[in-house]
C-alpha cells in the first residue's frame, strides 16, 4: 500500500516525522483527508484543532494550529505554530488558561479595549 510521509514542523522543534496512510488536517475551512495520491494544495490550518494520523493500523493525535498545510502526492508538511501531543498536555495549565480566556470573553463584551476576536481565538485554542 502506497505511503505518505507526514512531517510537522514548528518554530521550536520538528514536531513529528513519519510514514502514515492517512492525514485528518483541521484546515482553516474544515476537515481535510489526505491520502496517497492526493492533489496537491495549500491550506491554511485552524486557529486550533486535533490533527490525526494512521499508520499500520495505530493512530496518532496531535493539537495543532495556527499555519499551513502544503499537501504533495505522497508528502504532507505541516507548518504550525504549535504541535502538543496528548502527553505533553498539562492538564492543570490548560484548566487555567480555558478559566482565562473564559474570563477574557466575558470582559469583552463589556470593555471596548478588549479585543473580542483575540479573545475568541484564546478561547478557541483553550478548548482544544
Amino acid at each position: 500500500m502506497a505511503k505518505l510521509r507526514l512531517e510537522i514542523v514548528t518554530p521550536e522543534r520538528l514536531f513529528l516525522s513519519k510514514e502514515v496512510d492517512e492525514v485528518q488536517i483541521p484546515a482553516l475551512n474544515g476537515e481535510l483527508g489526505i491520502l496517497p495520491g492526493h492533489t496537491p494544495l495549500i491550506s491554511q490550518l485552524a486557529v486550533a484543532g486535533i490533527l490525526s494520523c494512521r499508520a499500520d493500523g495505530a493512530q496518532t493525535r496531535a493539537v495543532i494550529g495556527r499555519g499551513f498545510a502544503e499537501v504533495g502526492p505522497d508528502k504532507v508538511v505541516i507548518l504550525a505554530s504549535y504541535a502538543q501531543l496528548p502527553n505533553e498536555i498539562d492538564l492543570a495549565e490548560a484548566r487555567q488558561e480555558l478559566y482565562l480566556a473564559e474570563k477574557n470573553m466575558r470582559a469583552s463584551e463589556k470593555d471596548p479595549i478588549v479585543d473580542i476576536q483575540e479573545a475568541l481565538i484564546k478561547l478557541e485554542c483553550a478548548m482544544i
